[in-house]
């Protein structure tokens, strides 16, 4: 007999990699809902002004969705390149909706209450139309969002044409956002001009999103 059939494991850690096996994981609690091409999930969270705010109090405009943590050095890249802030003014003046969204929880990296929320925005002189705040974690999870920065773009009909990374330079280097392509800026370029979107999908880059376990 092969000596790999012959070795057991003791019944206490046999029995807790059972259990590990079978407990569900965070993303199979809530699974991912987005596709590309289909209607983005909805939802309503609260915002850092205590308001609810609803994706589909958005209808028929332009939406982005960026989820960010204001610790992660990938985060303080865009904004501390004054680059994130250039992005939300440019596409808000425009009619764009801008959601930021928290989904760090309580007590974990990133985590902020509503008025340290706005404390930030006026610091870093962000553009956002709100800031909403997701604790749980569901909407975030939702959506399959994984790091920040993770951005997602949603037409006026409601469908999904871009998910992942904000660009190609997936580094926490200010210089490499002078030769980056911003896909976001591209995808949104491309639907001001009533173009297909070109590129739909890429791989996201940053810190892993702190969810509640």
């Amino acid at each position: 007999m092969p000596l790999a059939c012959r070795f057991t494991l003791p019944v206490g850690l046999a029995a807790v990699l059972l259990l590990a096996l079978m407990a569900p994981t965070a993303a199979e609690t809530i699974p991912a809902q987005a596709r590309l091409g289909q209607p983005a999930p909805n939802f309503t969270l609260t915002d850092s002004n205590g308001g609810a705010v609803s994706l589909a109090d958005f209808k028929g405009k332009t939406v982005v969705l960026e989820w960010t943590n204001h610790e992660c050095p990938y985060v303080r890249k865009h904004y501390g390149g004054d680059y994130m802030q250039a992005l939300q003014k440019k596409w808000t003046a425009q009619g764009v909706v801008w959601l930021t969204l928290i989904s760090s929880r309580p007590g974990g990296q990133g985590f902020v209450h509503g008025l340290e929320a706005n404390k930030l925005t006026e610091e870093r002189g962000a553009h956002p139309t709100a800031v909403l705040l997701d604790p749980k974690g569901e909407v975030g999870r939702s959506y399959g969002a994984q790091v920040t920065p993770h951005m997602y773009v949603i037409t006026a009909d409601g469908s999904l044409v871009y998910m992942g990374g904000i660009d190609d330079k997936p580094t926490t280097r200010l210089e490499d956002l002078k030769t980056a392509k911003n896909f976001v800026d591209a995808a949104l370029s491309d639907l001001a001009q009533a173009k297909p979107v070109s590129v739909r999908t890429s791989r996201p880059y940053g810190c892993t999103i702190k969810y509640p376990s």
